[in-house]
């Protein structure tokens, strides 16, 4: 297929499509499908060979955020049945940091439900990242709390964090209509921050939430525009007691087309598949890995992922190994950016004043709630009556059971009792 010919070509020289040939991605056939994902995967290995990043979640406080993301079991209003406690404390949360490090993982995230950091939330994260550290001093932090103030990212960067994560999620287009206390422009304005301070940006996306296959291009041209290192791309699970409970958009062919069209996109940079890929990609999850080089271990934030051995059981028989912590994630060239861009950046010790917090006092629209490091998770709505993304995907039938049942509110790990599932 020319098509696929040039988007080769191009992803093994690092360009970058146009954005017609990312729309065409998505407008293939299934029957094109597999020569879609060999062509996306012989992109994947030239930048990443058979390496998989493993990263992990730990929910530092989870539930009861004062933003309405309309995706999000978090949200205000969400009648979710999900884990709600406050901050976790350090020796806590690093205990939940330690089993995904131990299972493997590379990098840990550190999430809380909100709008954004005050000084003492930032604070506590400092603490907790001392922690985590002093057990593992080579484990990559990223830290996702939601819109930061001016000198917050500094201070994160200065009590070692690697990265940031903030997701933009759909286009500027579409954005109005999932969120109204919050907007497009404060999550760039987030995602510039951090990056300024010098940390790794992370910012993704959501797919399934109704929009359009421009929307979908839309976004990941504008990742790609703002530097993001790497792209978590969550598919939405529609739970219970949110206003998107009956958007049930996606199919495991539609998930590898998006995945695909990211990584042509995106072709030096780390693709993550984030919260719902049980629930879509389901037993094709191993053909996402040829596309991804990355993956979260075990359970999300507030729902519960397939065991963490089965994780690792799947990229060996997959034929892939598990990224060591020596091992560098982005190509040199890459690498080499982001030390310039963390070399130029203020470089100097982030202030301990900081900055006054909004006026709420809470955290607001952090990955845990925005849907930054993966969609929160809760109980999910058996489809009624499911709805196609521009005409080329079949409606989901309504006696579809294994989506219902492939999807469970977190009960263990991090605010629980009960071992995490790494």
């Amino acid at each position: 297929m020319d098509l696929l010919d040039t988007l080769t070509a191009k992803g093994l020289r690092g360009e970058v499509p146009t954005r017609e040939e990312a729309l065409a991605v998505l407008a293939t056939t299934d029957d094109e499908l597999l020569d879609v994902v060999a062509a996306a995967g012989k992109v994947r290995r030239r930048w990443f060979g058979r390496r998989v990043k493993l990263n992990y979640l730990v929910n530092l406080k989870s539930g009861l955020c004062p933003e309405d993301c309309s995706y999000c079991s978090q949200r205000l209003g969400s009648k979710a049945e999900i884990l709600k406690y406050t901050w976790l404390k350090p020796e806590q949360a690093a205990d939940a940091a330690r089993a995904g490090v131990a299972g493997g993982a590379k990098r840990v995230c550190l999430v809380a439900s909100g709008r954004g950091p005050t000084d003492r939330d930032i604070d506590r994260v400092t603490d907790t990242m001392a922690a985590i550290k002093d057990a593992d001093p080579e484990v990559e932090i990223c830290v996702c709390l939601g819109l930061l103030s001016d000198n917050q990212a500094e201070r994160l960067k200065a009590a070692g964090a690697d990265a940031y994560n903030h997701n933009l999620n759909t286009s500027e287009n579409t954005y109005g209509s999932i969120t109204k206390t919050h907007t497009y422009a404060d999550r760039v304005d987030t995602v510039q921050k951090a990056h300024g301070a010098g940390l790794s940006a992370c910012s993704g996306l959501i797919a399934g939430m109704g929009e359009s296959d421009e929307d979908l291009v839309d976004v990941v041209f504008a990742l790609r525009e703002l530097g993001s290192d790497s792209v978590p791309v969550n598919f939405l699970i529609p739970f219970e007691g949110t206003p998107l409970a009956k958007e049930w958009n996606l199919t495991p062919q539609r998930c590898l087309r998006i995945l695909a069209m990211v990584r042509f996109v995106n072709p030096d940079t780390e693709v993550r598949i984030a919260g719902g890929r049980e629930v879509h990609l389901r037993s094709m999850q191993p053909l996402g890995l040829h596309i991804a080089n990355s993956i979260f271990l075990g359970d999300y934030l507030t729902s519960e992922g397939q065991a963490g051995q089965t994780d690792l059981d799947m990229i060996k028989d997959a034929g892939f190994e598990v990224e060591g912590a020596g091992e560098a994630t982005l190509p040199r060239h890459r690498a080499d950016v982001a030390e310039a861009v963390a070399a130029s950046s203020c470089g100097t010790t982030a202030s301990s004043c900081g900055t006054a917090a909004s006026s709420s006092g809470t955290a607001a629209s952090a990955c845990g709630s925005g849907g930054g490091c993966g969609p929160c998770g809760g109980h999910a709505h058996t489809p009624a009556e499911a709805t196609t993304a521009e005409g080329t995907e079949a409606a989901v039938s309504q006696d579809d059971e294994l989506r219902s049942d492939l999807v469970k509110v977190r009960r263990r790990g991090a605010g629980t009792e009960l071992a995490p599932n790494a």
